[in-house]
C-alpha cells in the first residue's frame, strides 16, 4: 500500500500486508520484556500526541480476539521490546489487524520506530491538536530499518542572528521527524556569544548583543541593537530535550578566530591596544584571541560550566577561519612559542585546540574540529574533523580521524536553492534539490580506510542573512528531507524515487507548520522583491566550489 511506499528516508525494507488496523481510544500498550519497560513512557507519549487515549500495562496482556473482518474485537494493543544484538539505531514495525509490535535495540531505535508509525498515518496526524476524532486506520504490513551512519545532523547559527529557544526546541522536533540524530549549535561569533556564563558575567552582559546590523557587505546599518542569550537552564533544557527525541545537542564555542564578541567583553584575551568590539556586519574575518595559557585557562572554565549544564558527548571547538598574524609580534604569545619550541604561530594555534581538547578528554568528552584545525595540527587522537573545505580537505582528514562531512557543496543550506532571480537574496549559489540528492557522504573513490572514518555528514544553516524562523524554514526545508535520506542510506539517493516520495512529503511539512519552499519555486511572499531582499547573488556555484577547493591547504 502506498503509505509503506512514501515513507522518508526509504527503510531498508517496508512491505504491505494486506487489512487494516483500526486505532481508537483505549489503546494498550504493554512492555514485551522486563528490558523494554523503559521504552514504554515515550510510546505512550506518541500516541497520546496522535490524538488517542492510552490504557497503559505493564504485566502480560492477551491479545485481542479478531472479530469477523480480521480486525480486533477490543481495544489495539501496542507491545514494545527491546531486542539484543542490533545495530544501536535498529527497529522493526509490525502492524497487524490485532495491534502494533514494535522492536527495537534501544530509544534511539524506538524514536525512529515511532517516527515510522507517525509517517503511516494520514498527515493530519501530525497537527498538535490531532485530528479530534480519535481514530485511524493504519495498513498492515512490516517496517524494518537502520541507518548506515551514526552522524546525522544540522547546523543551526544563532549567533550572527539570535534565535529562542522555543525555535531551538522546534528544531530538535523537525530534525527528529526525519530521523535525524544531531543538532550543532554555534553558539559564538564575531557578532555575538549566546552563553549567559555565571562565572563570567561581562559574556552576558557586553558579549550578547551588538548595535546595528547590515544586509551585505554594500547593505544599509539598521542601527536597531539586536542579540539574546541561553541562560544554563536554557542549555540544559535544549539538551534534555534533544535526548528524549533521539537528538544530541552538540555545542560549539568558535576560539581562536571569529571571537569578536569574546574580546569585546574581555579585551585581555586578544590583542593588547586594539580596539576590541562586536561586529555589526553580515561577515567578519580577521579576529582572534591570544593562544596563551591565561586565555586557556579562561575557555577551560566556560568549557567547563556549559558542560556541567549540558552534559554533552561532543564540543567543537571551531579553528576556522582565524587571523594569526599578530601573534609572532605580541611578546606573551612569543614567550610561549620559546617554550614550547614552536616557530610557526600556526603551531600555538593547534596547541590551544589540542590543550583544551585534553581538557575536555578528563570530561570523557570528545572535541570536534573545523578542518583548519587538522592542518594547523590541533587535533587528539580522538578529535572528529568536520570538513567544510571541500572533498581535498575531508579525505586528507579521514587518513588519519573520523571526518563529519560538511562541505560547502552541497550542504550549506543557506545558499540559493535555484538561480531564479524571484528567490531571495542568499550567499550565492545554487545548491539544489538535485545536487542534495546526488551528494555521496562516503566518495567511492577513497580508500576504504578513508571511507571508515566517515560518521556521516550534516548541512549547515549559516545565519548571517537569515533573521528569521521563517526564513530558515525556507532554506532548510525540503533540502534537509532529501540529505536526511541520503545520510541515512549512505549513498546518493534516486531522485526519481525520491522526490516522488518528496511531494507526498510536503503534505507532513504543511502539517508541521514548517514554511518551507514550494517544489516549484517560492510563495510570492517568500520571494525576494525589489527591495533589500532581492536575489543579487553573483558568480556560480563552480567558482565557490573551485575557491573553497583552493584554500583547503590553508590553516
Amino acid at each position: 500500500m502506498e503509505n509503506y511506499e512514501n515513507l522518508l528516508p526509504r527503510p531498508t525494507i517496508a512491505m504491505a500486508h494486506g487489512g487494516n488496523l483500526s486505532l481508537r481510544d483505549g489503546v494498550i500498550v504493554r512492555s514485551g520484556s522486563p528490558e523494554s519497560a523503559h521504552l514504554m513512557a515515550q510510546t505512550i507519549e506518541t500516541l497520546v500526541r496522535r490524538g488517542l487515549t492510552i490504557q497503559a500495562a505493564t504485566g502480560s496482556v492477551e491479545t485481542p480476539a479478531a472479530g469477523p473482518s480480521g480486525a480486533a474485537a477490543g481495544p489495539a494493543l501496542v507491545t514494545v521490546t527491546a531486542v539484543t544484538g542490533r545495530a544501536e539505531e535498529w527497529y522493526r514495525v509490525t502492524v497487524t489487524p490485532a495491534g502494533i509490535h514494535v522492536e527495537v535495540s534501544g530509544a534511539q531505535g524506538l524514536v525512529h520506530a515511532l517516527t515510522t508509525f507517525t509517517q503511516l498515518l494520514p498527515a493530519d496526524a501530525l497537527r498538535l491538536a490531532g485530528p479530534g476524532h480519535g481514530t485511524w486506520s493504519l495498513p498492515c504490513g512490516m517496517v524494518e530499518d537502520s541507518p548506515v551512519f551514526p552522524w546525522r545532523g544540522g547546523m543551526l547559527d544563532v549567533a550572527r542572528h539570535f534565535f529562542p529557544k522555543r525555535t531551538v526546541l522546534r528544531y530538535i522536533d523537525l530534525l527528529a521527524a526525519h530521523r535525524f540524530n544531531r543538532l550543532h549549535l554555534h553558539l559564538s561569533d564575531d557578532q555575538g556569544w549566546r552563553i549567559a556564563s555565571e562565572r563570567f558575567p561581562r559574556l552576558a552582559s557586553h558579549a550578547s548583543w551588538r548595535a546595528s546590523t547590515k544586509l551585505g557587505p554594500e547593505g544599509e546599518h539598521d542601527n536597531t541593537p539586536h542579540g539574546g542569550q541561553y541562560t544554563l537552564a536554557d542549555l540544559a533544557e535544549i539538551a534534555a530535550y534533544g535526548r528524549a527525541r533521539g537528538i544530541v545537542v552538540v555545542p560549539e564555542i568558535d576560539i581562536p578566530g571569529h571571537t569578536s564578541a569574546l574580546r569585546a567583553a574581555y579585551p585581555d584575551l586578544g590583542q593588547p591596544g586594539v580596539e576590541h568590539t562586536i561586529q555589526d556586519t553580515v561577515w567578519a574575518g580577521g579576529s582572534s584571541i591570544s593562544p596563551t595559557e591565561p586565555v586557556i585557562a579562561f575557555l577551560a572554565e566556560v568549557l567547563d560550566e556549559l558542560c556541567e549544564a549540558m552534559d554533552p558527548p561532543y564540543v567543537h571547538l571551531g579553528g576556522d577561519e582565524c587571523d594569526m598574524s599578530w601573534w609572532e609580534a605580541d611578546p606573551a604569545i612569543a614567550a610561549e612559542m620559546t617554550t614550547h619550541g614552536y616557530t610557526q604561530a600556526r603551531e600555538m594555534h593547534g596547541h590551544m585546540l589540542r590543550a583544551l581538547a585534553t581538557h575536555l578528554q578528563g570530561r570523557g568528552i570528545r572535541t570536534i574540529v573545523w578542518d583548519e584545525g587538522y592542518v594547523t595540527g590541533g587535533v587528539l587522537e580522538d578529535t572528529i574533523v568536520m570538513a567544510w573545505r571541500g572533498d581535498n580537505a575531508a579525505a586528507r582528514a579521514a587518513t588519519t580521524h573520523d571526518v563529519i562531512r560538511s562541505p560547502l557543496f552541497p550542504t550549506y543550506f543557506n545558499f540559493d536553492q535555484s538561480s531564479d532571480p524571484d528567490e531571495p537574496r542568499s550567499e550565492g549559489g545554487p545548491i539544489t534539490l538535485d545536487d542534495v540528492a546526488a551528494f555521496a557522504p562516503a566518495p567511492a573513490d577513497w580508500t576504504p580506510e578513508q571511507r571508515s572514518h566517515v560518521l556521516g555528514g550534516q548541512f549547515q544553516v549559516w545565519t548571517e542573512w537569515v533573521p528569521t524562523e521563517e526564513r530558515i524554514d525556507y532554506l532548510v526545508f525540503p533540502r534537509a528531507a532529501v540529505l536526511s535520506e541520503v545520510l541515512w542510506a549512505g549513498t546518493p539517493a534516486d531522485p526519481t524515487d525520491l522526490f516522488a516520495r518528496l511531494v507526498r512529503h510536503l503534505d507532513r511539512l504543511e502539517a508541521l507548520g514548517v514554511a518551507y519552499r514550494p517544489l516549484d519555486g517560492p510563495h510570492p511572499w517568500q520571494q525576494g522583491g525589489t527591495g533589500v531582499w532581492q536575489r543579487t547573488a553573483s558568480g556560480t556555484i563552480e567558482e565557490t566550489r573551485k575557491w573553497v577547493d583552493s584554500v583547503s591547504e590553508e590553516p
